[in-house]
């Protein structure tokens, strides 16, 4: 059996496929497997979702949201895409407090592997977990929730303590949030104030191609209750206007599937860059992505464009986005206000290979974490010096999961377990 990932780039492998449409199937399959590996919406770019044994896939359970208005959260379905859940939340006049880019990409996938919005003071979307539903290696389900010494080293887990099932999420009343493009900010505006840069709006992306003498665009997008933005005042950015676009596009495409500018919108249809009901992003690329101290971001981005030229012909995009710091173990902004380097590349995955020890090797001063759901060459001995809990997440990998169930050569690679 073989069933590729959203790109095409890997083919993950099973002897079979649980399609679960009740927690109960997932159980069953569970305890009837020797390996099992949880299967969301494919968008992974590696093999982290790869199994020898038995691929269980829970998007196919209903999400059956449940919303404790007075606790400020929503329980649902993992396999549930942001883009529902979204939805169904602002219909009811509630939000979470971040998205990410793709509203594709299911909830207990995003969270497993530390997935994030943009925002200095937001965190991951990891971050707003307040339990979790899990079936581990015996079929049993625990539930872990917030104020267990666990929740911290299971929310950002590679899959690697079980399935998912059921996620908590910390929810607030729903917000509008305007957006607006602004192009062709030199690059030494930038690296001469980047805080301003990341900090003009709620959640700000910056993306380039590295080499020229300016990035293409700055994405601002501002909440309308919080920093009283009008339509007829929006501010410069670093002495560059806005350019007035009502629907940029990151890089061409034959279709218009990016989020509105211009005009204030619900969260749900402004905090993501694309569009729930078209194309996510390019539709056929690989992705990377390093985070790095803010403090050292600027350094960072130096050593980057100092070997661009090496790399450039494989590359659609490069977004620049900021994450408030956390304290979930394996996250990659754990314990450290972080700016996220990712890297859309053209579908050549020879090239992203090739490409990948020059910028690596730019980023090892400053202790850069992989997006663990992208194509990255580092392992375990590298990454345990760059996660201060790492041992902490390998003993808890190995208490819950002794016979090692849910782990995969990604896993063993990467937490050397």
């Amino acid at each position: 059996m073989q069933i590729a990932n959203w790109a095409g780039n890997h083919d993950i492998t099973g002897t079979a496929l649980v399609e679960a449409r009740t927690i109960e199937d997932v159980q069953r399959a569970v305890a009837d497997a020797s390996r099992v590996r949880p299967l969301g919406t494919r968008h992974s770019f590696n093999d982290l979702p790869d199994t020898s044994g038995t691929l269980v896939t829970v998007t196919s359970i209903p999400a059956e949201p449940v919303l404790d208005e007075a606790a400020r959260t929503v329980t649902v379905g993992g396999g549930t895409r942001y883009g529902e859940l979204a939805g169904w939340l602002a219909g009811r006049g509630w939000a979470l407090h971040n998205l990410g880019s793709l509203p594709h990409i299911s909830v207990a996938g995003a969270v497993a592997t530390g997935t994030h919005g943009s925002g200095d003071a937001n965190g991951s979307l990891s971050t707003a977990v307040r339990g979790l539903e899990i079936v581990g290696p015996d079929g049993a389900l625990r539930t872990v929730r917030a104020g267990d010494p666990e929740l911290d080293g299971s929310v950002v887990a590679l899959g690697a303590l079980g399935v998912v099932v059921r996620v908590t999420l910390a929810v607030e009343p729903a917000y509008l949030v305007r957006q607006d493009s602004y192009r062709d900010l030199p690059w030494d505006a930038l690296l001469g104030d980047l805080p301003a840069v990341t900090g003009a709006g709620y959640s700000v992306s910056v993306f380039t191609n590295w080499v020229d003498d300016a990035v293409e665009q700055v994405w601002v997008k501002r909440r309308t209750d919080v920093e009283g933005l009008e339509d007829d005042d929006v501010p410069d950015l670093l002495g560059v206007r806005a350019s007035g676009l009502a629907q940029p596009l990151i890089v061409p495409t034959d279709e218009v599937n990016t989020t509105f500018h211009l005009t204030a919108g619900t969260w749900n249809e402004r905090l993501p860059h694309f569009r729930f009901d078209a194309t996510p992003s390019v539709g056929d690329e690989i992705q990377t992505e390093y985070f790095v101290d803010r403090s050292d971001a600027v350094d960072a981005l130096r050593a980057v464009r100092a070997v661009a030229p090496e790399f450039v012909d494989a590359l659609v995009v490069t977004e620049l986005r900021t994450v408030a710091a956390d304290d979930l173990w394996l996250s990659p902004a754990y314990g450290r206000d972080s700016l996220a380097i990712h890297f859309t590349w053209r579908n050549d995955q020879p090239r992203v290979l090739a490409a990948l020890p020059s910028i690596e090797a730019a980023l090892a001063p400053f202790g850069a974490r992989p997006h663990w759901g992208k194509v990255h060459l580092l392992d375990a001995a590298t990454l345990a010096g760059r996660y201060p809990r790492f041992d902490d997440a390998r003993e808890l990998v190995a208490r819950r999961d002794p016979r090692g169930v849910f782990r995969n050569a990604a896993v063993e690679r990467v937490l050397g377990v």
